[in-house]
């Protein structure tokens, strides 16, 4: 008999409640015995383990795994001896609950006393030093180094590093009892110290194991395991070279974890090592993909395999636990890569059905794989049981007695009475409530004739709303059952953890082959589908059914593009259900059963998450193409919730309000909803019955305040009611904008009452909102204000003195979002007064009305606020708030206020806070177009030298604003050009022209983001610039460098619209006359840019943009000699000719706007040829191309429409004649037919250029005599 003894202290024995000087029997097949021990500072006993009597040991509980996170039953010693347990933070802390062991000084000098004795040992083959190890190992177990609790614990990483491996070396593998103490002290140092091994340390640690995993007897593996999980957590990328040995056919960890394993513990232990070999921690490279997926397909079999007949249910839930975190850690922080469609079916075919392990009343053939179908998929009841029925792995072990007759017990029917208070925290605060599942058999069943199965009544509520008698089983057996519940509740909710994972690494285009699989449409004939949504409206356990919210948020984030196929608004179809209103109606399931929910759900953890998925659905339906009424209800339906006691709920509730106010704004239906009176002052003399939510929102109600509920109709035609609509007082007066009302009061409103959990305020006065609340009622603001300005330009001024109030208050958040609001709402004014919007007057904002908000806001807090340099975020956010003033109104303003504006944003350029710069630079960007400053020289040199400095800055994103801002700079010095004639020119100087030159020619080879607009200031510079200037020394090379930075950037593969930009640059150039294009050395180049890509260029935009320069040059001098002439009219054909070329479907739809700019250009250059290009012009016509150019051309001279379909091209209307009509287009041509008639050739080559021009002035008669015959 071996015998070990451990020192425990009395407060860790006492709770598990055993006989003193009685022997208990571990699962491992060794006996403890606990005798009372005298001496020491605190009671003590003595755990000695021998290996006779066989009595069970209830209760005693180790830590089982190594940094696992799921709850572990009492499955009692594995080991010789084990640590005292981990306190939980939940159940103790140190000095009242928990045990202890002396100060952390006694801690520490405990480690170190120990630590240094053990040094002090050799290695010996013999161990002649193992009774002295022994005793040692026992004092270093028996004290807590938990940091958790004993911060100040001061034992350095490299002293247990150092500890380890010297003790190594003095066990041998041949003294067994002594490896497994080892091995539990490697777990407890490495797992309450938080130890972070070094290599060498992983190495030595590693190799002992794993020797200890092949040279020990089997008894001894459980604890091996446990510090080899403990050794390989997160280091799972550094022991690459154990992980072939290991993860091989034959290695330990693939024979221990294999569903033959007979120990359950073992193959629990194995799988969690398994699990912290692919964890993979932040800064390390991941797991390599062949050990990772050999681990992914181990889980997975796990998972898949039926349990063995001879376990009990409770260890079986422990192993799929274990075998669930290890699918997560397999799925965290990276794509899908096990494999096709085939594997990602079977993944997820196993984790739906360990959705509803253990549920009650769900027993159905699962399918083994799930295929993408767009159709939804019914699983096929076998075996419908009731809630009431035990199942047969709930026998007589777990104390439940087969016979019992449970299943003719009557449910005592729900009252529609109030709970008591202290059931209602214990609903509110639980893992599980009183939910059973009630299915109806299929008619025809095995269970139609059973007189013990019988289907639930149709209720309001689902039917676990309906409490259950408590006296059905006795205090033992239901300690047992719910034991077993607790942990069958874990396993789904593991497998809904890990189902987010598949969710969130697998294709949203491949995921949603699977819609209909975890999302039902309409509920048919028969049992209802098993979905996400069973789970959310009947699982127990609170915690499943926020996880499963979670997974359905997954589903619906980014899947706009996948429902805007849904559309319900036509009358459906008998023939066939088209895919369109399958979505249509699987979106209406979604809102039917989250409003049930949020009708049902008490927990408020899982009550925030039934909002936030609804706020997920809201934000990506189409409901412009559904039937209205969905919004309207929900919004009925949660309003009574923003007045909920917790302040999580109420943050969810306005950002499910923000998410209806933003898609698809305007929506007719959210016009009228916003719009209604009754949302803000109640339903009136509407009855219906109190929801469990009623007692949880009445703490809002002010005394003698009248109550009173709106009605919901169900979707599907079930009559339910919403909560209670409670109003403040300023609700009661509010305007027909009642959201707007609801934000400002929850902004600026105190509150008359608190909830128990946000306590009170330490002054003892009413208190504002929590901070969450209040910014997201200004975010909500924000969202409606910017989708329907229409309805809030009528509350000018309450949104003005709230954002003033947001500005005076001390919180930069508040201010910031204060600051976000009033700009909003400037933008919105700024988009009715342009001149495309064409609004009426009367439909705008008075130009007075907006100039009064400026003047209040500028001279109030936002000027204090723009000159604070201690929150960059919210200078930032003002900068921006100062660039949504209207033009019109900023010329109104004060001369002092508009020199303060243009002032603190001209500082602030300099600013060394990129964001400060950015705004600030953006902002000069906005001001250089108001007419009222573009016209003044000095803003205009005071701005350029200020965005010309940006261009230092080392972030893209403010070289970027910089860029944008000097191409606004460069319109406006055309605007002045052509408005102010040649006097604004001569007041500007030379040298600042020049710098923008040289500055702009920099940032064209800088990132696309500052190249796009770079290219646009080089354009509008050759467009400025005079002769004069052009012909100076100092010009002539920055202007060669600026041409040849165009050219790089035409024929380059930078993004589309940098190459766009570069074609408009150059036609925006070639309207200098002053441009030397016959004469400059570049010239060709540019020419020869040009036609490649009018030819080659994939994007049609692109090569519209180039034809549409190449038409630009007003003479044919500039075209050069006629090689280069003749070189530009040959690619404007094969252009022309190749127009429908394409295998971009998205491309063809700007074929026919193509198609009329080239022949716009070919017209262009036939009406300013000359005679030595008509011999070139009548070879061209008279063969193949002529005949495509002859197609083309009548098209184009008959078409009605200038550019036909994709017509309205960024950029189209500055191509010559662009808007021209049909009779027009043939008057253009007569007057050139005209002038080539007249033309005359030159001496040299007379005859062949007469001659040539005869064949020219044919064709073209020709095609217009076709032009008027069709």
């Amino acid at each position: 008999m071996y015998s070990s003894v451990v020192r425990y202290g009395l407060k860790d024995i006492l709770p598990l409640k055993l006989k003193k000087d009685q022997k208990y029997m571990a699962p491992n097949g060794r006996s403890v015995s606990i005798t009372p021990h005298e001496g020491g500072n605190q009671p003590c006993y003595l755990v000695s383990q021998t290996d006779s009597t066989r009595e069970t040991l209830p209760g005693l509980r180790r830590n089982m795994a190594a940094q696992d996170v799921s709850t572990v039953p009492a499955v009692g010693y594995s080991g010789v001896c084990a640590p005292p347990p981990a306190v939980s933070a939940n159940t103790a802390s140190p000095g009242t609950d928990g045990w202890q062991h002396g100060s952390q000084s006694d801690a520490e000098k405990q480690f170190f006393r120990c630590a240094s004795r053990i040094r002090a040992l050799r290695a010996d083959p013999a161990c002649q030093h193992r009774e002295e190890l022994n005793l040692l190992f026992d004092e270093l177990l028996s004290e807590n180094y938990n940091k958790t609790f004993y911060p100040n614990i001061n034992i350095q990483t490299e002293d247990v590093c150092s500890f380890l491996k010297h003790a190594s070396r003095l066990v041998p593998l041949t003294q067994e009892h002594l490896v497994i103490k080892l091995c539990q002290l490697m777990h407890h140092l490495l797992n309450q110290l938080k130890v972070i091994m070094d290599e060498p340390t992983l190495d030595v640690l590693l190799k002992y194991t794993t020797g200890a995993l092949k040279t020990c007897s089997t008894w001894t593996n459980a604890d091996v395991l446990l510090a080899l999980s403990t050794v390989v957590y997160g280091n799972g990328p550094l022991c690459h070279q154990h992980l072939g040995e290991l993860l091989a056919e034959d290695g330990a960890l693939m024979l221990y974890s294999a569903p033959s394993q007979p120990s359950i513990e073992l193959r629990r232990v194995t799988l969690t090592c398994l699990a912290n070999i692919c964890l993979r921690v932040p800064g390390q490279p991941p797991l390599d993909d062949q050990y990772r997926s050999i681990c992914f397909r181990v889980f997975l079999k796990t998972l898949q395999s039926p349990k063995p007949p001879s376990t009990d249910e409770l260890f079986y839930c422990i192993v799929l636990q274990a075998a669930q975190k290890g699918l997560q850690y397999c799925l965290s922080g990276g794509k899908w890569k096990y494999g096709g469609g085939e594997e990602l079916g079977s993944v997820l075919a196993t984790l739906k059905r360990l959705m509803f392990q253990g549920t009650p009343g769900v027993s159905v053939e699962w399918p083994a794989v799930l295929y993408p179908a767009p159709l939804p998929q019914y699983e096929a009841p076998s075996a419908i049981k009731t809630a009431d029925t035990p199942k047969p792995s709930e026998s007589s072990k777990d104390g439940v007695v087969q016979g019992k007759p449970s299943g003719n017990k009557k449910k005592k029917p729900r009252g529609k009475g109030k709970k008591t208070s202290s059931e209602q925290s214990r609903r509110d605060d639980g893992d599980e409530d009183d939910r059973d599942f009630m299915f109806t058999p299929k008619k025809g069943s095995r269970e139609e004739d059973n007189p013990l199965t019988k289907p639930s009544e149709p209720s309001l509520y689902p039917s676990w709303k309906r409490n259950n008698s408590d006296s059905e089983f006795s205090d033992q057996e239901g300690n047992a059952q719910s034991k077993l519940r607790y942990f069958l509740s874990l396993v789904r909710e593991g497998a809904l953890y890990s189902l987010l994972g598949v969710v969130k690494c697998v294709e949203k285009r491949t995921l949603y082959g699977y819609w209909s699989s975890f999302i039902p449409d309409s509920p048919v004939g028969g049992p209802p589908p098993l979905t996400l949504l069973t789970v959310v409206l009947k699982d127990t356990s609170p915690k499943v059914r926020a996880c499963a919210l979670q997974v359905l948020s997954a589903i619906l984030d980014g899947s706009r593009q996948f429902l805007a196929a849904a559309e319900d608004t036509a009358s459906p179809r008998t023939s066939y259900t088209p895919f369109s209103f399958l979505l249509a109606t699987s979106i209406r399931e979604l809102h039917r059963a989250l409003s049930l929910a949020l009708l049902a759900e008490t927990a408020p953890q899982t009550l925030v998450q039934v909002i936030k998925s609804l706020a997920f659905l809201v934000a990506n339906a189409p409901y412009h193409r559904l039937r209205p009424g969905l919004l309207s209800s929900l919004c009925k339906q949660i309003r009574p919730f923003v007045r909920h006691r917790d302040v999580n709920v109420r943050v969810c509730v306005l950002t499910l309000y923000g998410a209806m106010v933003s898609t698809q704004a305007p929506l007719p239906e959210v016009l009228l909803l916003l719009q209604q009176p009754d949302m803000a002052n109640g339903s009136s003399g509407s009855t219906g019955s109190f929801t469990p939510q009623d007692s949880a929102l009445s703490w809002r109600q002010r005394p003698g305040e009248d109550l009173s509920r709106t009605p919901v109709t169900s979707q599907r035609g079930s009559h339910t009611h919403s909560p209670q609509v409670l109003r403040t007082p300023g609700e009661k007066d509010a305007s027909s904008l009642w959201l707007l009302q609801v934000c400002v009061s929850l902004v600026t409103q105190p509150r008359e009452e608190q909830s128990d959990s946000e306590g009170g305020r330490a002054g003892g006065g009413a208190a504002l909102e929590p901070p969450p609340v209040r910014l997201e009622a200004l975010q909500v603001l924000c969202s409606l204000v910017r989708g329907y300005f229409s309805l809030t330009q009528k509350c000018l001024s309450e949104i003005k003195q709230l954002s003033i109030c947001c500005l005076e208050e001390s919180d930069p958040a508040m201010q910031l979002h204060g600051a976000m609001l009033l700009g909003v709402f400037g933008t919105g004014v700024i988009q009715q007064y342009k001149a495309e919007n064409n609004t009426p007057d009367s439909l705008r904002v008075p130009l007075n009305q907006v100039v009064q908000l400026w003047s209040e806001v500028l001279s109030g807090p936002l000027n204090k606020v723009l000159q604070s340099d201690q929150h960059p975020k919210l200078q930032a956010s003002v900068c921006d708030t100062l660039s949504s003033i209207l033009p019109q109104a900023f010329a109104q303003l004060p001369d002092k206020t508009q020199l303060m504006c243009v002032t603190v944003l001209l500082g602030l350029t300099y600013s060394e806070n990129y964001l400060v710069k950015t705004a600030s630079v953006r902002a000069l960007g906005i001001y250089i177009l108001f007419p009222c400053l573009r016209e003044d020289v000095m803003f205009v040199a005071d701005t350029a030298n200020a965005i010309l400095a940006a261009f230092n800055d080392g972030s893209t994103n403010v070289r970027a604003k910089a860029a944008w801002s000097l191409g606004n700079l460069a319109d406006v010095l055309i605007i002045n050009m052509e408005n102010l004639g040649m006097s604004f020119h001569d007041e500007l100087s030379d040298m600042l022209l020049l710098k923008m030159l040289q500055v702009a020619t920099r940032a064209a080879a800088d990132k696309d983001k500052v190249k796009s607009n770079a290219v646009r200031v080089l354009g509008n510079l050759f467009n400025f610039l005079r002769r004069n200037q052009l012909t100076r020394p100092a010009f002539q090379r920055p202007v060669e460098d600026a041409v040849r930075a165009l050219v790089k950037t035409i024929q380059s593969e930078p993004t589309m619209k940098v190459r766009w930009n570069a074609c408009y640059a150059l036609g925006n150039a070639f309207r200098n006359p002053a441009l030397p294009l016959d004469s400059a050395l570049w010239s060709s180049d540019v020419f020869s840019a040009l036609c490649h890509v009018v030819t080659s260029c994939k994007n049609f935009k692109v090569r519209i943009r180039s034809a549409a320069a190449l038409a630009v040059p007003a003479r044919r001098e500039c075209y050069g000699d006629t090689n280069r002439f003749s070189c530009v009219w040959h690619s404007l054909a094969t252009a022309l000719e190749n127009s429908e070329d394409t295998n971009d479907f998205l491309e063809y739809r700007y074929s026919a706007s193509l198609r009329h700019t080239l022949s716009q250009a070919l017209l262009h250059l036939l009406s300013i040829s000359q005679s030595q290009d008509m011999p070139f012009l009548a070879a061209s016509l008279a063969g193949e191309e002529g005949r495509s150019i002859r197609q083309h051309l009548i098209k184009y001279l008959k078409s009605v429409e200038a550019g036909g379909e994709g017509g309205g091209v960024e950029g189209e209307k500055d191509t010559v004649g662009n808007h021209m009509n049909p009779q027009h287009r043939i008057e253009s041509l007569l007057l050139t037919l005209n002038r080539l008639k007249v033309l005359k050739p030159e001496e040299e080559g007379k005859e062949r250029e007469e001659r040539a021009k005869g064949e020219v002035v044919e064709f073209f008669e020709d095609l217009m005599k076709t032009c008027e015959e069709l």
